[in-house]
């Protein structure tokens, strides 16, 4: 890839890595990631639908124990990868495995701030080998409303302009889109909203921080002063119901896809994502 083509650097590695560290740590001392566990345990009952074996299975980002218990307890040899994974520490595109290494790769969570997600996405598919399954979940466009209005609104207060403090998201459509261009066979994208309810802004800036979801953007914001953190903390409390809480939305995006074997059924015609997904995941009945 030359200079001309290579994406832009929009995250900062450097600081994506301290953010999943510092998160590692925050977790284990607040009684875990309570979002990540719900993806995990989302794609947990889908690959239920899937009545095949996985001998070798790499997890990428963020690995709970009830991913990981229940991997185990269908034979998985389980890698765990990412920026600080336990095993193989890496970015999600610089995958450093050879191809056709795995029968499954599951992504939770980390997705959505690598610099090169087409590039992560092809890279996933070429570590599986023929038929192999790739699931993977991240937060997705419309997440975070309440708290994009209090950053709004605490760089108005500020007085310097509106500043880049939570990165892009990609919608369902445009994940479907790069699951298509990843050359993934029978390709599904899906999404799933969440919403959570929070006594004040804090408890929810601990959350993001205990998954590493705080901005790691190459291009760091400035601090925010007294009065704009006064003006984001007043913006999220006028937002509450009336018992107090505040209530945020997390769009959770599902992607799921099939290396290509010349033994599949043909895909279908652009645009038929939309089809069951317990469907497509139970197209294999192989013990």
């Amino acid at each position: 890839m030359t200079e001309d083509t290579a994406p832009r650097q929009l995250f900062s590695p450097q600081r994506r890595r301290m953010a999943m560290a510092r998160g590692q740590r925050l977790a284990a001392r607040h009684g875990g990631a309570f979002l990540a566990e719900h993806m995990a345990d989302e794609v947990v009952e889908r690959l239920g639908w899937v009545n095949r074996s996985f001998a070798d299975v790499l997890v990428i980002g963020h690995a709970p124990a009830l991913l990981t218990d229940a991997l185990a307890a269908r034979g998985a040899k389980i890698t765990l990868a990412g920026p600080v994974a336990r095993d193989v520490a890496c970015d999600e595109d610089a995958l450093p495995f050879s191809p056709g290494t795995f029968d499954l790769v599951v992504a939770l969570g980390t997705l959505d701030s690598v610099n090169d997600l087409p590039g992560a996405l092809i890279q996933i598919n070429r570590s599986l080998r023929p038929d192999g399954l790739m699931m993977a979940a991240l937060i997705g466009a419309g997440s975070l409303p309440r708290l994009k209005a209090a950053m709004l609104a605490a760089d108005e207060a500020g007085g310097r302009g509106v500043a880049a403090r939570i990165h892009p998201q990609i919608d369902v459509r445009a994940a479907g889109d790069l699951m298509q261009r990843a050359r993934f066979a029978m390709p599904v994208a899906d999404s799933d909203s969440l919403t959570v309810r929070y006594s004040a802004l804090p408890a929810l800036v601990r959350d993001l921080r205990c998954h590493g979801w705080t901005n790691t953007l190459a291009s760091s914001p400035p601090p925010l002063t007294k009065n704009a953190l006064i003006a984001a903390l007043q913006s999220f409390h006028e937002a509450a119901d009336d018992d107090g809480k505040t209530a945020e939305r997390f769009e959770i995006v599902y992607l799921s896809g099939w290396a290509p074997s010349p033994d599949q059924p043909k895909p279908a015609r652009r645009g038929s994502a939309t089809a069951s997904l317990a469907g497509v995941l139970g197209k294999a009945k192989k013990g």
